[in-house]
């Protein structure tokens, strides 16, 4: 017998979105993530510049040098001073799909924006957008509303050439949106640092650059260069690069103005060109790792025909440049080395001593992984779960690792964990302060090494096996101090894990408010008071002061489905070694004085 047919599959079922349709329903086809701004690639952000891009496009063409770009509220306004829309298509030009200038080479030469979606998407998924180019003592404008007409407008005006933009991202899709000021600071840098001599006005605050990614290079290294910048801009590209004493390689990659976050085929050939020129001028065959360790650098390409894998435009595809790109590299890099004979020395000593201490490095390990095998197969701090995190594939997505301090914590979270997806990793006491110390630790010190083993991360970060690790520490003095211990640990050495937003704190409850009816749990005092108010005069108070005083049974409650967890962000990378350097170093004094300066004393303690 034939099952009965639930859905019919016909005609009817078939739909044509309009673009305007398309737009809103498929937002994430056209910028990326959604958002509420709290995160750097929020679709708010894209929304801004896909608007900033066609001023940029403007500049990059020879017209207008300065952008004025203001917030007010969720309302976004950027007024350039280029040639201004043509007047006849200015509707056009920011509401219907694959209309614009960029498909003409006379026009511009190196666009971002070449669909012809980019201002379309930002007017189709704004509450409200304005738009009014100046040409020639003559304007016209247009009001949307999600993207659909409202008005037009033409006539006489008294401003200079050029086009103002203005729209609101739309709550039905957003909900309530907030900028965060260092995200809007950090893109108006980098569009300026991308186009030296552009002024961005950003809210009264002016920005710009007149050596463009040295400049860039120069603010993320700030004091670690271990010698000057070198640097090449000619037309079609851009590159800057130096050395410092850190342990990861940081490279930036652009294709015509645009931060591709994720590379692509510019940023691999960039990489293999280093590796190629070094080698050439030292004579030497260092291995690329040993090359770009502690290497910042940046490379900025410009293209007539660029092949983005997204609307977003964070990777380029063009592979067949690859090669052309390898060579050009190469040729630019062994020039300035050649020109900087001394720059070239200290980075050759750098390589040097980075090949020492990877071979030393080789011998450590071996004694680590004897004597871990000497004590057991199995990491004995490490409760593991049975499913695991792939990164290529995104499988075990749901996986986590809680890092805990002492028995006590770990035993409540072990009996009553899920055994499928939650692992436990149990400190034996306060980890070592790595701020100021080499990969050898990770090796010497046994915790160390036994997290290291346990995330699975010593060979590569893409080997990580747990997809969210969970800092589980008490929420007193000492609690704090081995969270920071732990986050320098990471920050210090596995800093891609933290960007990618892999680890995060546990939230636990400060206190449980209940009387025999009701039991409340409370994450500060202001929810503490809310729930004696509302419970009345019969509730009882327990403070939590660790998480071993927590029951299972309650403790359940706190990792299960209603789990709160706060990503660890950082705002600005290249801020991260000041930070580690102030709060985590060798500058007590420093550190006192600091402390003496700031210390606020509420009246009456």
């Amino acid at each position: 017998m034939t099952a009965a047919r639930t859905h019919n599959y016909d005609e009817s079922k078939i739909k044509t979105l309009s673009s305007l349709e398309h737009i809103r329903k498929r937002t994430g086809m056209y910028i990326g993530r959604v958002g509420d701004g709290s995160h750097y690639d929020d679709g708010i952000y894209v929304l801004i510049k896909e608007v900033i891009d066609n001023a940029i496009d403007e500049f990059i063409m020879g017209f207008g040098e300065r952008v004025v770009v203001t917030i007010e509220g969720a309302r976004v306004t950027v007024r350039d001073f280029g040639r201004g829309i043509p007047l006849g298509k200015v509707v056009e030009c920011v509401s219907r799909i694959n209309t614009g200038a960029k498909y003409n080479d006379d026009v511009f030469q190196f666009s971002v924006g070449l669909n012809g979606v980019g201002t379309k998407a930002v007017n189709a998924l704004s509450k409200h957008f304005s738009v009014q180019s100046f040409r020639g003592g003559e304007s016209a404008g247009a009001e949307f509303k999600q993207g659909k007409l409202l008005k037009e407008s033409k006539g006489k005006a008294d401003e200079p050439d050029g086009t103002r933009v203005s729209f609101e991202p739309d709550p039905a899709i957003f909900g309530s949106v907030t900028y965060v000021p260092e995200h809007l600071k950090r893109r108006m840098q980098l569009y300026t640092f991308l186009n030296a001599g552009l002024k961005i006005e950003l809210d009264g605050a002016a920005y710009q650059s007149q050596n463009g990614l040295r400049d860039l290079i120069e603010e993320e290294v700030s004091d670690e260069a271990l010698y000057p910048v070198l640097h090449h801009r000619s037309k079609t590209i851009e590159l800057a690069i130096t050395h410092t004493n850190r342990f990861d390689e940081t490279f930036f990659s652009f294709v015509n103005g645009q931060f591709t976050s994720d590379g692509g085929t510019h940023l691999s050939a960039f990489r293999e060109g280093l590796v190629k020129a070094f080698n050439e001028y030292s004579k030497g065959k260092f291995e690329g790792d040993d090359v770009r360790e502690g290497m910042a650098g940046a490379v900025a390409i410009r293209l007539k025909d660029p092949i983005f894998e997204s609307q977003t435009k964070n990777k380029l595809g063009n592979t067949e440049l690859r090669s052309e790109l390898v060579q050009q590299v190469r040729e630019i890099v062994v020039d300035l080395l050649h020109r900087h004979p001394k720059a070239a020395e200290k980075a050759l000593l750098k390589m040097e001593e980075t090949v020492k201490l990877r071979k030393e490095l080789q011998s450590i390990k071996k004694m680590a992984r004897e004597r871990s095998r000497a004590t057991s197969i199995r990491v004995p701090q490490l409760k593991d779960c049975k499913i695991h995190y792939d990164k290529k594939t995104g499988a075990g997505a749901e996986s986590m690792l809680f890092i805990t301090e002492g028995q006590s914590a770990s035993g409540s979270i072990v009996s009553c964990r899920d055994v499928n997806t939650q692992a436990i990793f149990t400190l034996r006491g306060k980890p070592l302060n790595v701020c100021d110390l080499n990969r050898d630790v990770m090796y010497k010190n046994e915790e160390l090494y036994n997290l290291m083993r346990s995330l699975d991360i010593e060979e590569s970060n893409e080997r990580l096996r747990y997809n969210k690790v969970i800092l589980a520490t008490d929420a007193d003095v000492d609690g704090l101090h081995i969270r920071n211990l732990l986050l320098t640990f990471f920050l210090r050495f596995f800093e891609p894990i933290v960007h990618e937003e892999h680890v995060f704190i546990l939230e636990t409850p400060l206190f449980r408010v209940r009387n025999t009816k009701r039991t409340v749990y409370c994450y500060s005092e202001s929810e503490r008071d809310a729930a004696m108010k509302d419970i009345g005069r019969a509730a009882e108070v327990t403070r939590f002061k660790g998480l071993g005083e927590i029951s299972p049974g309650e403790f359940k409650h706190f990792i299960g489905p209603t789990l709160r967890l706060t990503p660890v962000q950082v705002v600005n990378r290249h801020s991260v070694p000041a930070i580690l350097g102030f709060y985590m170093g060798r500058n007590t004094p420093e550190r006192r004085r600091y402390i003496m300066n700031n210390l606020v004393v509420e009246p009456g303690s």
